[in-house]
């Protein structure tokens, strides 16, 4: 399956008195991995940008073993489990070459900002999608 993999640094702020990873730290993962994967997507007109965006649903997170603070960073990798009509949904694991952390799912919607409304997601954003699907 074809995967965006974003490197996220660890910040010492991410580490609870445990010196494990804060469990709310992994949305935040997620969210800078997938803005990442959609950077050359995105409208470089704030009001396109607008009409054009995507909102968060739902995340569920399944927390496998804990992330201790680190100097190395760990992967995000990113895919598309669907995406159709004006739903997207990607799949996450937060992951080093020994360990899976947590793997995790957001369900979005397409969305007009400047309307209030759920939109259609664009043919070309469901061409630049199935770069990353494996259907």
């Amino acid at each position: 399956m074809p995967k965006f993999t974003y490197p996220i640094p660890l910040r010492w702020a991410d580490a609870d008195s445990y010196g494990h990873v804060n469990n709310s730290r992994y949305l935040t993962f997620l969210e800078e991995a997938r803005t990442r994967m959609v950077q050359e997507l995105l409208p470089t007109d704030e009001t396109e940008r607008r009409r054009h965006a995507f909102v968060v649903q739902q995340s569920v997170i399944e927390y496998k073993t804990p992330l201790d603070y680190r100097d190395q960073p760990v992967h995000v990798d990113v895919w598309v489990v669907t995406c159709r009509g004006a739903r997207l949904e990607l799949g996450y694991t937060i992951r080093d070459g020994e360990h899976t952390y947590a793997e995790a799912t957001t369900k979005m919607a397409a969305y007009n900002l400047e309307t209030g409304a759920p939109r259609r997601i664009s043919a070309a954003e469901t061409d630049f999608f199935g770069r990353y699907t494996a259907e």
